[in-house]
């Protein structure tokens, strides 16, 4: 990892030496600060402003017009678009200069005007796995954490604290509310209201927003087996086409068996329950 200065140094020699088939890695409008970390494969757009305590891995391109604010951690093989901001402050009255920062993990694409702000809390984060696609005027706010492979379409906007389990997908034009939390492989409408958490597996959508059914396509998608649908469905319907209590419904799903999927669907319902979480989104109007 090289600094700022160094960096320039070694795009200059790589470029203009001819002794390197290295294209140009950094713009001459890019602003850097002295202080922050590229490693030497970054490339850098134009205008792009990097500032400092902000560390980038190999193999990342930062878009023109960029703008990466301290303290951000950012690993390998990103795409950064244009006009993107990552570690700005939290738009959150209770932050107060306190340190906290971003961490990015490797191979996300990050895509034009995304604005991701750092945590309120000291030393807490907002933290983004890997393999990501975030869209085009998506909004991740304070203390966020998308594990991986979770797709966010064209301008979503995130409250502070929301949770997102890995290959959820979030349609387009939706607001989450502070605090809910999205389960593994969820699907959600576009322009639905996510006021309360999403289980595992269901498909959401409309507002004020309901879970219509299984996310039988991505489950599809996915390569689950049939027996693997069919214990799925079975939940589903012990769970929202039943007429027996919560506490019935998560003693009944034991009787599914003991698969991976029916466990985490039963801790993630279970701890939506817990006090200071937001609850369930309802299966009914």
């Amino acid at each position: 990892m090289l600094s700022a200065t160094e960096y320039l140094n070694y795009s200059c020699r790589a470029n203009c030496s001819g002794d390197s088939p290295l294209k140009t890695l950094i713009h001459p409008t890019a602003v850097i600060h002295p202080k922050a970390q590229l490693h030497p494969t970054v490339k850098v757009g134009a205008y792009a402003t990097i500032e400092g305590d902000v560390k980038v891995g190999p193999e990342t391109t930062i878009g023109s017009h960029a703008v990466l604010e301290g303290p951000v951690e950012i690993g390998a093989r990103n795409r950064i678009f244009s006009g993107a901001v990552i570690g700005s402050e939290p738009q959150d009255l209770k932050y107060v200069g306190e340190f906290s920062k971003v961490v990015i993990g490797n191979d996300n694409s990050i895509r034009e005007y995304v604005t991701i702000n750092r945590a309120t809390g000291v030393g807490q984060e907002t933290r983004i796995g890997n393999g990501n696609l975030l869209m085009a005027y998506v909004h991740i706010g304070h203390n966020c954490i998308l594990e991986d492979s979770v797709v966010i379409a064209n301008s979503v906007a995130l409250a502070g604290h929301v949770y997102i389990e890995s290959l959820a997908r979030l349609s387009g034009v939706l607001g989450v509310h502070q605090f809910v939390h999205i389960g593994r492989r969820a699907m959600v409408g576009g322009m639905a209201r996510i006021d309360r958490d999403v289980p595992p597996y269901m498909l959401v959508e409309g507002n004020p927003a309901r879970i219509r059914t299984l996310n039988l396509v991505g489950l599809k998608r996915a390569g689950f087996s049939t027996e693997e649908l069919q214990i799925l469905k079975n939940a589903f319907r012990i769970l929202y086409r039943s007429d027996i209590t919560f506490k019935e419904a998560i003693e009944k799903l034991e009787f599914l068996g003991d698969t991976e999927h029916i466990k985490h669907l039963r801790r993630f319902l279970l701890l939506s329950q817990m006090p200071g979480r937001r609850g369930l989104i309802p299966g009914r109007e």
